[in-house]
């Protein structure tokens, strides 16, 4: 598609927060100009009531989410709670470019779907990470290794990430596709914003229950995103993959902190290590490698679609350390469904994005 043609773009589940995020990238896309929003309980009403702070856009009535609403753009992005996007999806004509942030599409496991989310499976679409290495074995070269970015051009369906799988994959795969961390014994702790549970009202997300505390979630291996984690490590070239996955609800309106570590593989120098991680993100837009010493933060990436990495070796305990931040609703979400319609589209990858954050 030619970038001087803008290009008509639908977002259904406007009024939640991924919907109000991708409406804010695209508001301030080059290229894009925005369609139908549409809504299930805020059907009816202005956009400015529910996300009052895009301003541009806050006279714009939500519709409701049919496939008549929804017809007539060359993009439809959908917002939707899990379990919602297929039955939707499939009544869009193949030709549109339809992205779900959804989990809908994500797993390629039709068996794994069912075990974490409980319904039957919508089907496998091209999966939306740009930056995920594509191994046949551990020892690849990640100078000229396949990315997942060259699958999405020319793609007319598109399935975003998780946020929790964004930030541990890209924090991790570097070592697993090289071969100097073991993916069979991997722990990983996440800080996340509240932004991430989502809209709805629930109790344990009151502001009086959240603020001052911290508090864990889908504990001992129940969460939906760890058959997402392990699928994009065995794509980065891992055998086979074990890992300790914990999320904790922290303070914060949005952001990820994720510490993942991994075994330091037998005969792999630790001097060696920061050596892949540099190898590997040199050439990527959005995912930074920090000097050493310096440690990722959430704020570094607020409103950013950046991932922002560091490594190191805990040499005492033989295990690789990284430690990622994302803003759950931009790289995590929003963003990466931008970046990934800029690819299927032949647009700049970066166009409509940014790598400056917002501080303090």
């Amino acid at each position: 598609m030619s970038s001087n043609q803008l290009i008509r773009v639908a977002v259904a589940g406007a009024s939640g927060y991924a919907g109000g995020e991708t409406l804010r990238l695209l508001a301030a896309h080059p290229f894009v100009e925005v369609g139908t929003l549409t809504a299930h309980a805020s059907a009816g009403s202005s956009l400015g009531e529910v996300q009052p702070h895009l301003r541009g856009l806050a006279h714009r009535i939500l519709e409701p989410t049919t496939p008549e609403t929804l017809a007539g753009h060359d993009v439809v992005v959908l917002a939707l709670p899990h379990g919602a996007s297929g039955q939707v999806a499939a009544q869009l004509p193949d030709d549109v470019l339809v992205i779900d942030l959804g989990a809908d599409h994500r797993l390629e496991s039709a068996s794994e779907w069912e075990q974490f989310y409980g319904s039957t499976h919508a089907g496998t679409w091209p999966y939306g990470m740009p930056e995920l290495i594509r191994a046949e074995a551990p020892g690849a070269d990640l100078a000229t290794v396949a990315r997942q970015r060259d699958k999405l051009a020319g793609a007319r369906r598109i399935a975003v990430p998780g946020c929790n799988v964004t930030a541990v994959t890209l924090g991790l795969q570097p070592g697993v596709a090289a071969g100097v961390a073991e993916p069979t014994d991997i722990v990983a702790v996440l800080a996340n914003g509240y932004s991430g549970a989502g809209k709805a009202l629930k109790p344990h997300l009151l502001a009086s229950e959240a603020l001052g505390s911290a508090q864990p979630y889908a504990v001992g291996g129940t969460h939906r995103h760890i058959p997402e984690i392990r699928q994009n490590l065995l794509t980065a070239g891992a055998p086979e993959v074990s890992i300790s996955f914990t999320p904790t609800l922290v303070p914060m309106a949005r952001g990820i902190l994720a510490t993942t570590t991994a075994p330091l593989a037998k005969g792999a120098d630790p001097e060696q290590v920061r050596a892949v991680w540099e190898a590997a993100y040199a050439d990527e837009p959005f995912v930074h490698l920090l000097p050493e010493g310096q440690w990722p933060s959430t704020a570094m990436t607020l409103g950013a679609n950046t991932a922002l990495v560091q490594v190191a070796v805990d040499a005492a305990a033989r295990r690789v350390v990284t430690v990622t931040a994302i803003d759950n609703l931009v790289k995590g979400t929003a963003g990466a469904a931008v970046q990934s319609m800029n690819l299927a589209l032949g647009l700049r990858e970066t166009a409509g994005l940014i790598t400056e954050g917002v501080a303090p």
